[in-house]
């Protein structure tokens, strides 16, 4: 890893600006609305783009870096979060800022693979815990963007702020062209062959944790304000802020699993985070005041940290031959997790009502402990 210390800040340079991605297209909506006159569904039509294009940047970015290596592709997925960036900014026309956002979720699900890949492949042990300390970087990217947008709004319109990061993304891609990235895998087989390889029970059972982790991540993100103020806790601002700390114990937690903890087993962090994730939506479904409602999502928050860096982990270490691949299925069938339970979240709080949102997220809890249990025994099998 001491000789790999470029890539490895090269790596957290983009894994940041993959933090801003996700944040930024929320944080600038307001403006968007106003800017190109866009209704309910127009904005959601909008908004959904975003996720297609991680999505294709996430099924990419694996066979391409194994075959290829990382460098080229980083750099223009770079290029491409600049030129959205840009677009977002700048764009006049409503089908030029779909575009944009379309090119900019594509580079940064590339960027977000890739980086992860990167650390993989250069960590010869510790993987899980170097990629904990590269997930705190997307938390300070996610959390960064609305706090610079917030202290700026005053001075600076948020199109600036955004064609400003933008500029910084381009800088990221040159300051690229000058890091020694892993090589390629040199794997000639074709790509049926390679991804038969992959398909074994550790890598789905591994897939499909991430499937429900990420999905509860996303219905969090998307309900727990309005949970909150549903229930009478707390005003929309106050939720705001509450929803804030829960990615904070999210960093808070990753930390530690890559600096006081690095060295404790990837088993039992990963136990320990399903504890405080179970806790969490506890405190949230029975909690009657701010106090124990904000310290569940903080718990939910924490114990989110270890489910991405340890289940990649032990990937990058158990299908090392095709780690780039094997990332790219766990992250499309993660985000196609996302996308599917929000949008099925969705129907629910139309029909029953936002409190169910515990009522899920329980369940989600439940059958990734189930899941993991499976983990478990498939890497006894493979020891």
């Amino acid at each position: 890893m001491k000789n790999n210390l470029a890539a490895f800040v090269a790596a957290c340079a983009g894994m940041f600006l993959f933090g801003v991605t996700l944040i930024t297209l929320g944080s600038v909506a307001t403006d968007l609305k106003e800017k190109f006159q866009l209704d309910g569904i127009a904005a959601g039509t909008l908004f959904s783009i975003l996720p297609f294009g991680i999505l294709s940047g996430s099924l990419i970015f694996g066979p391409v870096c194994d075959r290829y290596g990382y460098k080229l592709l980083l750099i223009l997925a770079c290029i491409g979060m600049f030129a959205g960036f840009e677009g977002i900014a700048f764009s006049n026309s409503l089908s030029g800022l779909k575009i944009s956002v379309f090119v900019f979720g594509l580079g940064g699900g590339i960027i977000n693979g890739g980086t992860n890949a990167v650390v993989a492949d250069i960590s010869p042990k510790h993987k899980g815990a170097n990629l904990s300390l590269l997930g705190v970087f997307f938390g300070l990217g996610a959390l960064g963007m609305p706090l610079v947008l917030g202290m700026l709004s005053k001075n600076v319109s948020s199109f600036s702020v955004v064609a400003a990061v933008g500029w910084l993304t381009l800088i990221v891609a040159i300051s690229y062209f000058f890091i020694s990235f892993p090589p390629a895998k040199q794997n000639t087989s074709p790509a049926s062959a390679n991804w038969q390889s992959l398909l074994k029970w550790l890598l789905l059972f591994i897939a499909f944790f991430l499937f429900f982790q990420s999905s509860f991540e996303a219905i969090i993100n998307n309900w727990a304000t309005t949970y909150l103020t549903t229930k009478g806790v707390m005003e929309e601002q106050q939720a705001l802020f509450a929803l804030s700390l829960h990615i904070a114990g999210m960093v808070a937690m990753r930390l530690l699993a890559g600096s006081i903890f690095r060295k404790v087993s990837e088993v039992k962090i990963m136990w320990a985070c399903l504890i405080m994730l179970a806790l969490g939506v506890a405190l949230m479904q029975f909690g009657n005041n701010q106090t124990i409602i904000i310290s569940g999502l903080v718990f939910s928050g924490a114990g989110l940290a270890g489910g991405f860096p340890l289940m990649l982990g032990i990937t990058g270490k158990h299908f090392a031959h095709l780690s780039g691949t094997a990332f790219s299925f766990i992250f499309t069938v993660a985000l196609i997790g996302n996308m599917l339970i929000n949008y099925l979240m969705g129907i629910i709080v139309d029909r029953y009502g936002v409190l169910h949102l515990t009522t899920i997220a329980f369940i989600e809890v439940a059958v990734m402990t189930l899941l993991f249990y499976f983990i478990i025994q498939q890497l006894k099998t493979t020891k």
